[in-house]
């Protein structure tokens, strides 16, 4: 362990107060209610293996993959411990020490590195989960419970599979989407990501078309690359870094007034880059400069104003506040008056609607049966609203509930914040 991570994890170990009010936030702890699987039994564990009073063990690497990371513990801290990044570096340690668990280490291999870290492999992925849908395969699979015979766990799974839409995101609009018939306020790049480029790509349609109804060019570069958020929480940072700094090179050679990304996940790691890459002679300013721009799609609308008024769309909507929203960038308020600045939406505040889903960026694929177990606490309340639409501004949260919807034979759809607003500005706009 370098110095630097070393004097890290002493800063948040001695800022810890040992008060216990992070305990109530966490889900893991309040699964189990054991102090180990808590956010303060975590920074103790963590402080002794940097002491080296206890060994690197397989029990200490599945405590410390057991937690979320849903950063519930920070907004409870009165210290303001910043748990989230004390447990993304641990996680690093343990993957340099080749410690990783055996599936989580085929995930990385496989999903993050082969195809997350590569925009064509990750477009080749999306053509071919696409292929697999709209031949019928993946249903024929689905229905038959063949997975089954093998585990009813990869049987699930399978249903967890984004919905590929086939048509990238990025191949399907021009670099430059210029303002129409409306006042041109400003110009924003605007980050097509990875998941959300093969799949869900109809929130990128909403965003880009809510923004320009409201004055912004928008800039889409094309040489761009996944953010990196998952390989850093994961103990990947090296490629997170990798990625990064090619973001860093494509965004800054494009003129804009703001960097704006329609998931939560994705703004939250990319208003860190300054901060992970704060060492770097070559990339800190650079890194600094860019996060400085970063602006989550619901902050950026609430913060500029919408000069185009919504026209009524009638829905009774509860909204679920995305972890890395609410607790890294600590979005709360602003979602939700967009929501009700639109006439005819009725919104029914969710019980606990900053409690973690249990997606968790890969969570629910490496600790699948963990994340049910959030999950089934997530949908018990989603079912107390009786809502026709389940809001949520994060890719991962996206496809989650909508398993979980599915899972528990309701009635719902799931949609971001702009797909509602897209759906409040009527056609007659475009022209």
């Amino acid at each position: 362990m370098d110095t630097s991570l070393r004097t890290h994890l002493d800063d948040i170990f001695n800022k810890c107060l040992h008060c216990g009010l992070c305990l109530p936030t966490c889900p893991t702890y309040n699964i189990d209610l054991r102090e180990e699987s808590s956010p303060r039994g975590r920074i103790q564990l963590m402080h002794a293996v940097e002491n080296k009073s206890i060994p690197l063990t397989k029990k200490f690497v599945d405590e410390i993959y057991y937690c979320l990371d849903c950063q519930a513990c920070e907004t409870a801290c009165p210290a303001g411990v910043r748990y989230g990044e004390l447990v993304e570096a641990m996680r690093n340690v343990i993957s340099e020490s080749k410690k990783d668990p055996l599936f989580l280490k085929i995930v990385k291999i496989i999903f993050m590195r082969g195809i997350l870290s590569s925009p064509v492999r990750t477009k080749l992925f999306g053509r071919i989960l696409g292929l697999y849908q709209d031949s019928g395969l993946r249903y024929a699979v689905d229905e038959s419970g063949i997975l089954k015979i093998i585990s009813e766990s990869l049987q699930e799974k399978h249903r967890l599979l984004p919905r590929s839409d086939r048509n990238c995101f990025d191949e399907s609009v021009d670099e430059i989407i210029p303002v129409q018939n409306c006042e041109k306020r400003g110009r924003v790049a605007f980050l097509s990501g990875c998941i959300m480029n093969i799949a869900l790509t109809k929130i990128h349609q909403d965003a880009i078309r809510v923004l320009n109804l409201n004055g912004y060019e928008v800039v889409i570069p094309k040489r761009q690359v996944c953010c990196g958020s998952l390989h850093s929480h994961n103990g990947d940072l090296e490629e997170a870094k990798r990625l990064a700094k090619i973001n860093i090179e494509v965004f800054e050679q494009h003129q804009f007034d703001f960097l704006v990304a329609d998931s939560a996940g994705c703004s939250a790691f990319m208003k860190e880059y300054g901060k992970i890459f704060a060492d770097d002679p070559d990339y800190s300013q650079r890194a600094k400069s860019l996060s400085s721009k970063v602006k989550e799609i619901t902050e950026f609308l609430f913060e500029v104003g919408l000069t185009k008024v919504p026209k009524i769309y009638s829905a009774t909507v509860t909204y679920h506040d995305a972890c890395h929203l609410v607790h890294t960038q600590k979005i709360s308020r602003q979602p939700r008056e967009l929501l009700q600045n639109i006439p005819g939406i009725k919104l029914i505040e969710l019980p606990e609607s900053s409690w973690c889903c249990g997606s968790a960026g890969i969570y629910n694929v490496v600790r699948h049966e963990d994340s049910m177990k959030i999950l089934d606490r997530k949908m018990e309340n989603i079912k107390s609203t009786e809502a026709e639409i389940v809001v949520t501004a994060n890719p991962g949260c996206h496809l989650q509930l909508e398993y979980g919807i599915e899972k528990n034979g309701l009635k719902m759809e799931v949609l971001h914040p702009v797909s509602i607003l897209s759906r409040a500005y009527p056609e007659i706009l475009d022209h």
